[in-house]
């Protein structure tokens, strides 16, 4: 069973077709892929209708056709995102409202063909709800049964502690996992990742706050940089463009080089293995990409290759 390894499906649905994804989908199950990670406004920004929702519907459609294999996969949704206007967004994003989010899961759960979710997320914050309702909300959904857990993205370390703090207050469920941006590569300081969110980045606070709070997971999205560590036609965003790049990258060569393998994995390798160590979220376009995301969660870093890697600068 593969845990520490989830696969994107933001893009399932929309760019990738059905067909595709579903061999996609069939391929990581057969290896031991167990969570697959989706969103309510999947992909709103690529379908002409402007609304997201085709992600949930295409995973649906593949479990319902799939007898069983509900029973084998953890699927991860998100809500808050899911623009109320087409072509408006963020200014339109649905908030995180109770009505919002009881709206969300129970439209979530009608496209994906399930009575519930293994993982819940609040995708943005809300600055429009009061994070006391947003946790009491979510806090409700644990505790009819409809998910089992809850976690955050995007959010600034002080409210997922504040949120945190206000459901133990409550007696509720609270969030035991952030997702963010995390990749081996950092970007310059006060340049936002490219997805536009504030706080989207994993910086040394964040991870200081999960090393000091271990119930607590980081799930990592776009860790290979939407091909930017090995494909030519894929070049590096710009907030990456600085002097430290071209020392890790150098660094990342040589682990590579060593281990008989290649950027990608090294860098998959890097996360899974990382004190906190992250799940990387994946979205690939082929069975190929996919292997590789597989085998690069099963490499082993030895303590002087990993030390190399942390210490370049």
């Amino acid at each position: 069973m593969i845990e520490n390894l989830a696969l994107g499906a933001m893009l399932f649905g929309t760019v990738q077709d059905e067909h595709r994804s579903f061999e996609i989908l069939d391929r990581f199950v057969d290896a031991g892929g167990v969570w697959i990670d989706t969103a309510n406004c999947y992909a709103f920004w690529a379908d002409p209708t402007g609304f997201g929702g085709q992600s949930e519907e295409l995973l649906g459609r593949w479990m319902a056709s799939r007898p069983g294999v509900r029973d084998r996969v953890r699927i991860s949704t998100k809500v808050g995102c899911e623009p109320t206007e087409a072509g408006r967004f963020p200014e339109t994003a649905e908030g995180l409202s109770a009505g919002a989010v009881k709206s969300g899961i129970e439209d979530s759960l009608r496209r994906l063909g399930t009575d519930h979710v293994e993982l819940y997320w609040a995708h943005m914050p809300d600055p429009a709800t009061p994070l006391e309702e947003t946790v009491a909300a979510f806090g409700d959904l644990v505790s009819a049964g409809t998910v089992e857990r809850l976690g955050c993205s995007n959010y600034p370390v002080w409210q997922v502690e504040l949120a945190r703090q206000l459901a133990r207050e409550h007696g509720g469920a609270g969030f035991t996992a952030v997702q963010q941006r995390h990749t081996y590569l950092r970007p310059r300081p006060a340049i936002r990742p490219g997805e536009g969110h504030r706080f989207a980045a994993v910086t040394d606070e964040v991870l200081h706050y999960l090393e000091h709070h271990p119930d607590m997971e980081l799930w990592a999205y776009t860790p290979l940089l939407s091909g930017g560590y090995t494909r030519a036609d894929k070049p590096l965003p710009q907030e990456y463009d600085h002097p430290g790049t071209v020392r890790r990258l150098a660094v990342l060569d040589e682990i590579a080089a060593e281990t008989g393998t290649n950027r990608n994995r090294v860098v998959l390798a890097w996360l899974t293995g990382g004190h906190p160590a992250a799940t990387p979220i994946v979205g690939v376009s082929s069975v190929e990409q996919l292997d590789e995301a597989i085998a690069g969660v099963a490499l082993e870093l030895t303590a002087d290759q990993r030390w190399r890697l942390d210490s370049a600068v």
